[in-house]
C-alpha cells in the first residue's frame, strides 16, 4: 500500500504540514509515557498498556502532521497504523507498527471487554515500544 492509495481510499487526508501540531502530539506522547510509568508502579497494568498505546498513537499522529497528513474520521486509529506501515517500512519501524497494531487490539479488550488481562511484563514491553517509537519519530521530525 502507498500514501496515494491511503488518500484515494479516504484512510488519510492531506493537510498543510504542521510542525507545531506535530510537536504538541509528540509532547502528549511523552506525557503519556510518564503516566504509564506511574501506573505500572501502582500495578495498574491494564491502564499502563492503554496509556502507553496512546503514546504510540500520538507519536504516529505527530509524524503524520509533520508530513502533511491526518487520519480520516472514518479509520481513526487504523489510519495511523496504515500510515506508519507505509512511511516506516521494514526493519525496526515495521516491528513497531506490528507491536502498535497488536497493542491496539489488546487495548480494545482492556477498555471495552475484560479487565486484568495485562501482565506486568507485557505492560513493561509496551512502555518500551512507546519510548522507541517516540524516539524514532522525534528523530524524523
Amino acid at each position: 500500500m502507498s500514501l496515494e492509495e491511503l488518500l484515494r481510499d479516504n484512510v488519510i487526508r492531506k493537510i498543510k504540514p504542521d510542525r507545531n501540531l506535530a510537536l504538541k502530539s509528540l509532547e502528549h506522547a511523552k506525557e503519556d509515557i510518564e503516566t504509564a510509568k506511574i501506573l505500572i508502579e501502582n500495578e495498574r497494568y491494564d491502564w499502563t498498556l492503554a496509556i502507553a498505546y496512546n503514546a504510540m498513537l500520538q507519536a504516529g499522529r505527530a509524524l503524520m502532521f509533520s508530513r502533511g497528513y491526518r487520519p480520516s474520521s472514518r479509520e481513526g486509529h487504523l489510519a495511523v497504523i496504515k500510515f506508519l506501515h507505509v512511511v516506516l517500512g521494514e526493519g525496526a519501524g515495521e516491528k513497531l507498527v506490528i507491536a502498535l497494531n497488536g497493542t491496539r487490539k489488546k487495548r480494545h479488550r482492556v477498555v471495552y471487554e475484560d479487565m486484568d488481562v495485562v501482565s506486568e511484563s507485557e505492560a513493561e514491553q509496551v512502555i518500551a515500544w512507546a519510548e522507541e517509537l517516540v524516539e524514532m519519530v522525534e528523530r524524523m521530525i
